[in-house]
């Protein structure tokens, strides 16, 4: 079984978790950009960041097999910070890298003007340099924020088939497939989405364009999800094939947008900036 996490924030797992993630079936992955957890106090700190997406990141997730790709962007929570949002005018110089697969997370968080406006412009940088988008639907007012969503998508440059909305769940879906869109979901232990719901909205919904992730982070969450969802998909009357296309097709499809992809890991280099990772003579 292959497995393409396409939503998972490995800056925030350890080297265990790639091993385990190998182990279960992921052989890809999409590690979009994110709230650090805390305020960040100037744009210099996303610079850091977007570097070691592009650079650390690909490097861990190498030495275990894994193809390690990234998203950039000014997520929704942070477009509420003006210390902020000076980081939309500097992506452009970031979106032409080999290792961005798409700009985001971006979207909706308190639905406020200022994330109006962040979202706007950047579907535009999208547009701009022939990307996909990935957006993070509120985790309030999920129907509300969908709705407002997808209408700034409209009247975007970007084509709704560019677009992926993540996050959803069985009160979203329907206007999400409506839209056009890419559909997301987020796996996780105790909120969101589970397994089982999961199964159940395919089997109400079919497995065209939908995505599963895991959207591990730094608090509680489980980076096999997307492998407990193919086990949970085969249990409930899925085929091998429909495993297939929502774990690994659908995302290379929607992903293969950029034109980016790279799914064989090259042989890692020993060291990345001094650093093995590797302990004890591994």
């Amino acid at each position: 079984m292959r497995i393409f996490d396409p939503h998972i924030h490995m800056t925030s797992r350890t080297t265990d978790d790639y091993q385990a993630m190998y182990a279960s079936g992921v052989r890809a992955l999409v590690e979009p950009s994110f709230w650090l957890g805390q305020p960040r106090t100037s744009p210099e700190s996303f610079f850091d960041y977007f570097d070691a997406l592009l650079g650390w990141e690909p490097f861990r997730a190498a030495q275990y097999g894994i193809a390690h790709h990234c998203t950039l962007g000014l997520n929704p929570k942070e477009a509420n910070d003006p210390r902020c949002t000076p980081v939309i005018g500097e992506l452009a110089r970031y979106l032409v890298k080999d290792g961005v697969v798409a700009v985001g997370e971006l979207g909706y968080d308190s639905m406020t003007p200022a994330e109006d406006a962040a979202l706007a412009a950047q579907l535009q940088l999208a547009a701009e340099h022939g990307l996909p988008a990935l957006v993070h639907t509120p985790h309030r007012d999920k129907l509300a924020g969908l709705r407002r969503t997808i209408d700034v998508v409209r009247e975007s440059a970007l084509a709704p088939e560019h677009v992926l909305l993540d996050h959803l769940n069985e009160t979203t879906v329907k206007d999400a497939a409506e839209s056009g869109c890419w559909l997301g979901f987020s796996i996780y232990p105790d909120t969101k989405m589970d397994e089982d719901r999961m199964v159940a909205v395919l089997k109400s919904h079919g497995t065209e364009k939908v995505l599963v992730n895991s959207a591990a982070d730094w608090g509680k969450s489980d980076p096999l999800k997307t492998r407990k969802v193919a086990d949970a998909m085969l249990a409930g009357g899925f085929t091998e094939d429909d495993v297939d296309q929502v774990l690994w097709r659908n995302p290379v499809a929607f992903y293969g947008i950029s034109g980016r992809l790279q799914l064989d890991v090259p042989a890692p280099e020993a060291l990345h900036e001094g650093n093995s990772i590797l302990r004890g003579g591994e």
